[in-house]
């Protein structure tokens, strides 16, 4: 069974893709009208009244389905209020974020539904908002916007850049930081240092919360973390700053914590290196990289540390060393000497302990 009706279409991201040629991996339904009340005669398994949304299950898939809704901003930077379920399709679109993603395609005639020029604003390259209070109602847009300039290589267009400028130049910090939180997280996970530029020389850091100051990056992180595929990307950058408002998981205040915690420390040696990274989150190290010195980084991830002792508590207790707090001394003795002189064996470790502690 296809999902198609009169009244249902494809709208926002999937049908900008398509246009662009792009794949998309989500799919988003809006119904015009009532899609709760649509859905009756599908396989339904959760709605959502207060926002007018409803999952089916079509072909074997979970789909969901929005209603035509208006929305307000009772307050500005928050979540908006939702209003008048069952609106026309052009009230609905009117609350996108840019003209872009304010594109709808009937699923019956396959029509592209555009009240806002979106599809000028593709062909031109060029992101711009709908209204003149966009940024207002929701500064995470900022984000988005930076977020699609550097997926589809856009410009914010002139009107557009105006308004952002103006935001940032007075902006209201009481805002809802967990959607700037997801727009950050998905902006830099692509992993761009054009991303990071436009971030700073356009302001957008200032978002981050107050008394912000821009950091400057090495220019090869992309290709250092390219190269080490850390799991949280996105905090690589963004751990730099002041995260204070954002509400952060114990991983990610871990890497956090682990990054304050090495990049005041001096290092005299190799071993320094070691004992300060060894165990720190890789994110941390790779921060440290990109913001207070790239080459020891790079030393220590691809030289120090991949150098261990071999000897071990049975080669102590040969040697006739009862076991103790000893024992650590005398592996950390070992290992400062290993790094020291990499070459050294089994051998040469047994004898460094003959002459230092027999």
């Amino acid at each position: 069974m296809k999902l198609i009706d009169k009244n249902l279409y494809y709208v926002g991201g999937v049908v900008r893709d398509e246009i662009l040629g792009l794949e998309s991996f989500d799919i988003d339904l809006c119904y015009e009208g009532n899609a709760i009340d649509f859905a009756q005669t599908l396989d339904v398994i959760k709605t959502n009244s207060d926002f007018g949304t409803v999952r089916v299950v079509v072909e074997d898939k979970e789909i969901d389905i929005a209603s035509t809704r208006c929305e307000s901003y009772p307050k500005k930077g928050h979540l908006p209020v939702v209003n008048n379920i069952g609106c026309s399709l052009k009230e609905d679109l009117s609350r996108r974020d840019f003209t872009i993603n304010a594109l709808a395609k009937n699923t019956v005639s396959g029509e592209i539904v555009d009240f806002f020029d979106g599809l000028g604003d593709l062909k031109n390259k060029k992101l711009k908002v709908l209204h003149d209070k966009s940024f207002i109602d929701d500064p995470s847009r900022i984000i988005r916007g930076l977020k699609f300039a550097i997926r589809f290589d856009f410009e914010l267009d002139r009107e557009t850049k105006k308004l952002q400028d103006e935001y940032l130049a007075n902006i209201n910090y009481d805002m809802s930081y967990h959607r700037i939180k997801k727009e950050l997280k998905e902006t830099f996970n692509l992993n761009s240092y054009n991303a990071y530029e436009k971030f700073v020389n356009e302001n957008i850091y200032k978002l981050l919360g107050e008394n912000q100051t821009p950091k400057k990056i090495d220019s090869r992180v992309e290709e250092l973390i390219k190269r080490y595929n850390p799991e949280s990307v996105w905090l690589i950058y963004m751990g730099l700053y002041d995260l204070s408002n954002f509400e952060l998981t114990t991983s990610e205040k871990s890497i956090v914590e682990a990054y304050e915690k090495v990049c005041n420390l001096k290092f005299n040696t190799d071993y320094d290196v070691y004992k300060a990274f060894e165990e720190i989150p890789l994110e941390a190290v790779l921060m440290y990289g990109i913001s207070i010195n790239y080459d020891v980084a790079i030393n220590y991830l691809e030289s120090i540390s991949k150098i261990k002792i071999e000897i071990c508590g049975d080669d102590l207790q040969d040697l006739g060393i009862k076991p103790g707090k000893v024992y650590k001394e005398i592996f950390d003795y070992i290992l400062r000497k290993k790094i020291e002189t990499p070459s050294l064996d089994k051998k040469d470790e047994i004898n460094l302990v003959r002459e230092k502690y027999l």
